[in-house]
């Protein structure tokens, strides 16, 4: 009997590590499969991981430091990047669009994307409600009031700022956007997709930011070749 009891134990520390290194996520509930697939923006043998966002967005707001930490967190071979929406036009969310475009092709995107976050959300200058309340701020900030503020951040003079932002490039990048995060069905912002495949569905997932990366990582290295 002893014999067996032994037996039985080593054939289960034998399953242990295979049990460890099971997936714990499950298409369709914590993540999404996308079809058809969306085409990315990154170089060839690159995973793109993109946020769907708004700087006018509280949530995306609050979800900035959880974004610096999954970007610190990534693999060689994947890319953060972003995609802005444009569907709470309320909140100026298009206006937010279409200034992002623009950084974007004059190459101050970057540099200036926690500026843009923080002109909205602390400084005020950007902001949409009027603080304390769900009172929407009248008039809303203008893609002039934005190119001021890309102006002192990035150099950019505010008058080649608007320009940009008013050309037809821009208007064409955003009415891409909004096509490809309808094709998406994306539900809200902040939405994570990855390699333009997979969906991250937040909801299911618990509060830990560990638990989100290591999803993304798990999927990042689903869709990885080699």
């Amino acid at each position: 009997m002893t014999r067996i009891v032994a037996t039985l134990l080593c054939l289960l520390a034998l399953a242990l590590p295979l049990a460890a290194d099971a997936a714990p996520w499950t298409e369709g509930k914590e993540y999404i499969r996308l079809t058809p697939p969306q085409q990315t923006t990154v170089p060839a043998g690159k995973i793109e991981v993109m946020e769907v966002f708004s700087y006018g967005c509280p949530a995306c707001n609050a979800y900035q430091p959880v974004m610096t930490k999954l970007r610190l967190a990534l693999p060689p071979n994947a890319q953060l990047v972003y995609l802005p929406a444009a569907f709470n036009a309320a909140e100026d969310w298009p206006m937010f669009q279409r200034a992002f475009f623009a950084a974007q092709m004059l190459g101050i995107g970057e540099r200036a994307h926690q500026a843009m976050y923080d002109a909205v959300w602390k400084t005020g200058e950007l902001q949409t409600i009027v603080p304390g309340t769900a009172q929407l701020k009248r008039p809303q900030p203008t893609i002039e009031d934005a190119a001021r503020l890309y102006e002192r951040v990035a150099g950019i003079k505010s008058g080649d700022f608007v320009a940009m932002a008013k050309s037809f490039a821009v208007d064409s990048k955003m009415r891409a956007a909004d096509t490809q995060i309808t094709a998406m069905q994306v539900p809200s912002t902040p939405c994570l997709i990855v390699n333009g495949k997979y969906r991250v569905n937040r909801d299911a997932l618990g509060p830990s930011t560990d638990q989100l990366i290591e999803l993304v990582k798990f999927l990042i290295a689903k869709d990885s070749s080699g």
